[in-house]
């Protein structure tokens, strides 16, 4: 995980959700169809874990993406995304409407996203997070960039941050350790 400064720390610090975007970040990006036209997905298993710890350490997470896929609904389900919103052409309007519904102010949330679609988002965002491999533009708008690429194990990069800024992540790892 490459070293965070202490602002990006102090605005991990007080994430109580951290929404995702999918291609790019949760996936490698790639769309894969099989023969009979079924989409295919890959999702990196440290990603699950880290969101699963993420959650148990009090922090929600949920996805905004503008896709439509079975393979997301199930992976969403599996991992018990409080929050999933898939098919959707204004992120924005999505993420107030959340904001308003879950009590939340900006500061406290994060988002993680890698193409130009997600910068309304970042841009407003208590923590702003992308993929090493995330368009130009956007690396230049967020508070961290991770060391790995999207679908390779980012997202647990992010979750990680989060947990260590909050003095979670010592005690979850301790359980592990038992």
């Amino acid at each position: 995980m490459p070293p965070a400064t202490e602002a990006c720390l102090a605005r991990a610090s007080r994430i109580r959700l951290l929404l995702l975007d999918v291609d790019g970040i949760l996936t490698d990006g790639s769309i894969t169809y099989t023969a009979d036209g079924v989409e295919i997905k890959s999702f990196h298993i440290q990603d699950g874990l880290g969101l699963k710890l993420l959650q148990k350490g009090g922090v929600e997470a949920g996805l905004i993406t503008a896709r439509h896929s079975e393979m997301v609904r199930k992976r969403a389900a599996e991992l018990k995304l409080a929050h999933v919103y898939q098919g959707v052409e204004n992120k924005l309007e999505v993420y107030q409407r959340l904001l308003a519904e879950q009590g939340l102010q900006p500061e406290e949330t994060a988002y993680m996203g890698d193409d130009w679609l997600d910068l309304p988002l970042l841009t407003r965002v208590g923590l702003a997070a992308t993929v090493a491999d995330a368009a130009p533009e956007v690396r230049d708008a967020v508070h961290y960039i991770t060391g790995r690429n999207g679908g390779r194990g980012a997202v647990r990069e992010v979750c990680d941050l989060i947990l260590e800024a909050q003095g979670r992540r010592q005690p979850l790892l301790n359980e592990f350790l038992k």
